[in-house]
């Protein structure tokens, strides 16, 4: 514990002393950006004749005092000086967050509706304080623009300890965010320890490999605690209560993740009879007809709703396979029972049905936006993930959304060019793709009051350590922080990136192992001009067998001859895509030319099945009837990790009106994405 203490009284100094003011009137270094800024020349001193005064209720008071004391900042009771905190009305603020700081040379004031709104206060002071322990005189006026700003770490994949997810407590309040959202459980291993279902921390929050990747693409096994072979870990619930009450001291909501009905491998091993098969390893899914899943459920919801008092209890509701459901009698029985179409409503029919009985005791179900499928339960929030269609479409039916659409809000995709980072599971994802999300964009008024927040997802399938989670989520999660805050009119990524170079700093010297953003590579510099080729604009025919897949169209016919080359990721709308047939296309130059080369990029990507083509046909034609192979490339696809490049490519002397570029796929299948064909 001593050591915990000593641990924060530093970080709040690093955090104190990282930002330097430069004392103008129309610059506030201040991150997420404040609403209303008027600062001056003058300064506020904290030089030990400052008292300290809080007008709050009791628990506030007691919290505020608790972390000011803790503070780089000195206070005298008796000091001529003072820091004023009080609770009270703050006339044109409508958030019971938002806060009012003035500052003259004598006395700071901050004024909020809540204690939560006098800790941003201080955050913002404690961001504004320079090397000289001042801060500029003036009035800053602020307010979050969404009432949730948090952060999703998955612990299940990868486990992290407790001290390590309060050092990221730590940096996400000072931050102004405001919920944890924590994947406790899931196929790679159980993190929470449930008094009625020893074997859950026994036996399901252990495996046989320390590595998710060698776990996962190898026996999957589990391991019993203790054994050599064991390797995972879990919170005790002593664990979680400490937990839970280090972020309520810094106004931040813990939301517990229970998955189901999928991602359950660990539970159904470790108690397979609430499976459909009743075997240990052989389902992902719990039998939604069998009565004794419910009773699971159920009591393990009860020990996590006495462990966290979160207004939310996450249920998953992600990707379940259903595989077993239509031949499972049991499943079968419950939808002749409850009049169910099909496994989608059978699925709603336990969420519906999880979701009143977590209603009995006062909460809220939130889930992954499958929790749509075969109908919303009445009271659900839902968390939009796939894109932002499922946040739309719970807003239009009247209920609360969470938007972190994968595009935008998921910190395990590179943040830099890939050839420079560690292996990442998504695309390129850097920080100014994540700070150019408007979470209401396009939204109506109405529909824009039920966008109830903005959260962004660290997964850690590929993020073994403590040192990339925080190499993952800084910087990114600032911009998360700032567009869950600050009015999205005034945004300006130039200004923010300052900001956030600044704050990568003071994260760095402190021991945040966090990406150097001042270092970033930056995009892929084929995209920075558009290619000047022979058949730049030139008509472009897709083979009837072998389509482009129009989720990622590129533009359409017209994509591998616009000049325009792909960047860093398949996402970018830039590299078209085909996922069946191969790419099977013809080019009309027009006239007959003489060519010396014809070429294109392909890229590979094995997680989200993205492969190099294992041959590619390269042929020319004078009338687009007989075709003469200028050459043929054959390439032996090879799993690898992370994301490569490769051109594929013919040079020499021919004359051609036509050119036929076919690449084909090698045994893994999968997607194939080009950019652009160039001839020259």
């Amino acid at each position: 514990m001593k050591k915990a203490i000593t641990g924060a009284l530093a970080l709040l100094f690093f955090f104190a002393c990282a930002h330097v003011q430069e004392h103008i009137t129309d610059k506030c270094d201040v991150l997420p950006a404040p609403q209303s800024v008027e600062l001056t020349s003058d300064h506020f001193a904290f030089d030990g004749d400052v008292a300290l005064e809080i007008v709050a209720g009791d628990d506030d008071k007691r919290t505020l005092t608790d972390y000011l004391t803790a503070s780089p900042l000195a206070f005298s009771e008796n000091g001529d000086k003072s820091l004023t905190l009080e609770v009270a009305a703050v006339e044109g603020l409508t958030s019971p967050e938002g806060y009012r700081l003035e500052a003259t040379e004598d006395n700071v004031k901050v004024t909020a509706q809540s204690g939560a709104g006098l800790f941003y206060g201080v955050q913002t002071i404690l961001q504004l304080l320079d090397e000289k322990g001042t801060i500029p005189t003036g009035t800053i006026t602020d307010e979050p623009q969404l009432e949730y700003r948090g952060l999703m770490l998955d612990v299940s994949r990868h486990f992290f300890g407790k001290e390590f997810i309060k050092k990221q407590i730590d940096a996400i309040a000072h931050f102004k965010m405001n919920r944890l959202h924590l994947h406790l459980t899931d196929a790679a291993g159980w993190r929470i320890e449930i008094k009625k279902y020893p074997r859950l921390t026994q036996f399901a929050a252990w495996r046989s490999k320390p590595l998710w990747k060698d776990w996962w693409f190898g026996d999957r096994l589990y391991a019993e605690e203790g054994s050599p072979e064991a390797h995972g870990g879990y919170y005790t619930q002593d664990d979680i209560r400490e937990i839970v009450k280090y972020a309520a001291d810094r106004y931040i909501t813990v939301i517990p993740e229970i998955e189901m009905p999928a991602h359950s491998e660990e539970v159904l091993t470790a108690y397979p009879e609430l499976s459909c098969t009743h075997e240990p390893y052989k389902q992902a899914d719990f039998c939604v007809g069998n009565e004794k899943t419910y009773e699971f459920l159920e009591n393990v919801l009860t020990e996590v709703m006495e462990l966290f008092p979160s207004e939310y209890i996450h249920i998953g509701g992600d990707e379940a396979g259903k595989a077993s459901w239509p031949s499972c009698p049991l499943c079968q029985k419950r939808m002749k029972e409850e009049n169910l179409a099909d496994v989608n409503e059978l699925q709603s029919y336990l969420i519906r049905r999880i979701e009143k009985f977590v209603n009995s005791k006062g909460r809220q179900i939130i889930g992954w936006d499958e929790i749509l499928d075969g109908g919303l339960a009445p009271n659900a929030t839902v968390m939009s993930w796939r894109g932002t269609e499922g946040g739309l479409a719970a807003v239009n039916s009247g209920h609360k959304a969470v938007m972190t659409p994968g595009g935008y809000c998921y910190l395990d995709s590179y943040q830099d060019a890939p050839h420079t980072q560690p292996m990442a599971f998504g695309p390129y994802m850097p920080l100014q793709k994540v700070y150019s999300y408007n979470p209401t964009e396009g939204l109506s008024e109405e529909q824009a009051k039920l966008i109830y927040g903005i959260q962004g997802n660290l997964w850690v399938e590929y993020i073994p350590t403590e040192e990339l989670v925080e190499y993952m989520i800084y910087p990114r999660i600032l911009a998360i922080a700032e567009i869950g805050w600050s009015n999205p009119a005034e945004r300006d990524y130039d200004n923010f990136k300052q900001r956030a170079v600044k704050a990568v700093d003071a994260l760095r010297a402190k021991g945040y192992d966090a990406f150097d953003l001042s270092k970033e590579f930056g995009p892929r510099k084929e995209t920075l001009s558009e290619a000047d080729h022979l058949a730049k604009g030139k008509t472009v025919t897709y083979a009837e067998k072998a389509p482009f897949n129009e989720s990622y169209n590129a533009g359409g016919a017209t994509a591998l001859t616009d000049g325009v080359r792909g960047g860093w990721t398949y996402t970018d709308k830039k590299w078209q895509g085909f996922i069946r047939g191969g790419v099977d296309v013809v080019i009309d130059l027009g006239e007959e030319k003489e060519i010396s080369s014809v070429a294109a990029d392909f890229m590979q990507m094995c997680i989200p099945d993205v492969w190099f083509p294992a041959e590619v046909i390269i042929s020319a034609s004078s009338d687009s009837v007989e075709f003469k192979e200028l050459t043929r490339i054959e390439h032996t696809v090879v799993r690898d990790e992370g994301l490569s490049y490769k051109n594929y490519g013919w040079s020499g002397k021919s004359n051609a009106r036509y050119i036929r570029y076919q690449a084909k796929s090698g045994p893994q299948r999968g997607w194939l994405f080009t950019d652009e064909i160039i001839v020259e």
